[in-house]
């Protein structure tokens, strides 16, 4: 089958490599041209594992994979036609969908024969109309009647470990109006299919309300354990402990009840705040996600806080950040708590370290007034530093050599945002140590 992915961002670029790479042929358009042509020339724009492997693969040695700005190009060729565009939120949560209808616009105009329009970027619920209404709107400016369905395909891609969840996915979700869409998007998954991977068969409307539920209820989970890791600090409890005795509960579970700095990403944040815009329009106001964004940024803060409780006047004092990622695996900065913790420090007029083993080019990248000082190494970072702020857990992160670093360090400060570490173990290093919601 024919597929053309629009818009070669994080979710574009790993939904195509990995149709190339399950048979497809594959035609990825973006009108950004040096994306593009660095795409040809095998640089990739994101790091995510085994994705520069399998772009290499399926575009120089089976050919499946090409790239191109021509979007008249990339609809004639396609049977479907996947949108993956950005849908950034305003300040009031309300998603921005200039970019869906533009594409909607020109599918409209260059539309040839029946086609299956998938709307994979995370959009409001009642965009997969509004996308089919365009396309009509077009099709009856030029006075054609040509039959085409529209699809939500909600994306549930980790970074840090999208190619696996793109293959091997939890489940599938499939809104559509039609046996025919229905029949075209199995074919799509037929993989995942043989596998018994389930695959969920819905209106457009519930596929896009599932993607936004998920992604919520997992924010909530980080901003809860949050609240008790808080309160854990108030009353001698060890929030590690509360989670795992939590996790146990079946109808709990385990992940995404770890304490730490707050969730960041381009998911939670944009998508919880995107929530909200959709219940005002529905004149409805989704309060428990509207706390949990109150208390992800709240959380963001007290870690500042911990910094300075245990350093004390911050100017002129040495801050080293290991981590500035939002998450391990991944060079995406966006709202990380790395970020927002960095600028408080500045702003109170501190030194600051940093290593990160993927994110330091981008944090130069978008965010070049941030005075930071960007270290080779862990050890170069830890260099007469006054306090160590363990932030993304990296795996290089979780077997520090404190015995070397305390005789690097200008004061033995270790603040571990992510709980890797015994506090006993780092007490006896000759390390003080605070954790979140554990002492």
């Amino acid at each position: 089958m024919n597929i053309s992915i629009i818009g070669t961002g994080y979710v574009g670029l790993v939904t195509g490599a990995c149709l190339a790479e399950l048979g497809m042929n594959v035609l990825c358009v973006d009108k950004d041209e040096d994306k593009i042509n660095n795409l040809v020339k095998g640089i990739i724009p994101i790091y995510e594992p085994q994705l520069e492997d399998i772009i290499t693969r399926n575009y120089n040695d089976s050919r499946r994979l090409k790239f191109t700005t021509n979007i008249e190009e990339a609809v004639e060729y396609s049977k479907a036609i996947f949108i993956a565009v950005p849908t950034p939120t305003d300040e009031t949560g309300i998603a921005d969908l200039q970019f869906v209808f533009k594409v909607a616009s020109e599918i409209g105009m260059y539309i040839n024969g029946y086609k299956v329009i998938v709307d994979k970027s995370t959009v409001p619920i009642g965009t997969g109309q509004k996308v089919k209404e365009e396309i009509n709107r077009i099709l009856q400016k030029r006075n054609k009647c040509i039959d085409f369905d529209v699809v939500s395909n909600p994306e549930f891609l980790r970074e840090g470990n999208a190619v696996k969840d793109f293959v091997n996915p939890s489940r599938i979700v499939i809104g559509a109006e039609s046996e025919k869409a229905i029949d075209i998007m199995k074919k799509i998954y037929s993989i995942q299919d043989i596998f018994n991977i389930p695959i969920i068969i819905t209106n457009i409307e519930t596929a896009e309300m599932i993607k936004y539920a998920s992604n919520t209820f997992l924010a909530t989970k980080v901003s809860f354990i949050n609240e008790i890791a808080n309160m854990c600090e108030l009353c001698n409890a060890d929030v590690s402990v509360v989670s795992e005795g939590m996790g146990l509960d079946s109808r709990i579970g385990s992940k995404f009840l770890n304490a730490g700095p707050g969730f960041g990403g381009s998911c939670f944040p944009k998508d919880t705040k995107a929530f909200i815009g959709i219940g005002k329009t529905l004149g409805y106001i989704p309060n428990i996600v509207r706390t949990v964004i109150d208390v992800n940024d709240v959380q963001k803060k007290n870690m500042f806080k911990k910094i300075k409780k245990v350093v004390g006047k911050l100017e002129n004092k040495t801050i080293t950040i290991l981590g500035i990622s939002f998450k391990p695996e991944t060079d995406d900065i966006r709202e990380s708590p790395a970020i927002s913790i960095i600028k408080e420090l500045l702003d109170n007029k501190a030194v600051v370290k940093a290593f990160d083993p993927k994110a330091m080019d981008n944090a130069k990248k978008y965010y070049p007034e941030l005075n930071i000082e960007y270290c080779d190494d862990i050890d170069f970072a830890c260099i007469d530093t006054d306090c160590i702020v363990l932030i993304t857990e990296w795996e290089q992160f979780k077997n520090l050599n404190f015995e070397k670093l305390k005789y690097i360090v200008r004061t033995p400060n270790f603040l571990d945002l992510r709980n890797i570490y015994d506090p006993e173990y780092i007490k006896n290093s000759g390390f003080l140590y605070e954790g979140v919601g554990r002492k």
